[in-house]
């Protein structure tokens, strides 16, 4: 399972022009779900999602994580993270999870993070989904499980 975080001031998402899901500070997830992927990864990435330490503390370090700062999370699915861009000029999607797989791991996903942080919101998946966001810093990380 791959996470994209992006640290962002605020962070939306609309579908057909409706917005579904918003935050303030917190965390842009990307959330890519491949073939191999399980409950157990799912749990061990959103584990690293909350507890990363990419805020600043009083001295400007990063050493705050989103819990820390009780910030939003907001989950958008993405399958495109699980692409090999290795050859060619093309993405190869085989190591992406089939939709009805991915679906349930990222249902699963949003479950859990409900379960383990007061603030969390999220996109439809599969929609076609327009993002916006003020990535701040920028900071952005890709995690794995």
């Amino acid at each position: 399972m791959q996470g994209l975080i992006q640290r962002v001031s605020s962070a939306s998402v609309s579908v057909d022009n409706q917005r579904v899901g918003e935050i303030n500070q917190g965390i842009l997830l990307l959330l890519g779900v491949q073939k191999e992927d399980s409950q157990e990864t799912a749990d061990k990435l959103l584990q690293k999602v909350l507890n990363y330490r990419i805020f600043s503390d009083a001295e400007g370090k990063m050493n705050l994580s989103l819990r820390d700062i009780g910030g939003g999370l907001l989950v958008i699915s993405q399958f495109t993270l699980a692409a090999d861009t290795k050859k060619g000029l093309r993405p190869s999607f085989s190591s992406a999870a089939p939709p009805q797989q991915a679906e349930a791991l990222y249902e699963y996903f949003l479950a859990r993070a409900n379960q383990h942080h007061c603030t969390v919101s999220h996109g439809v998946f599969g929609a076609d989904m327009q993002v916006s966001l003020c990535n701040d810093g920028p900071v952005t990380f890709n995690l794995e499980s």
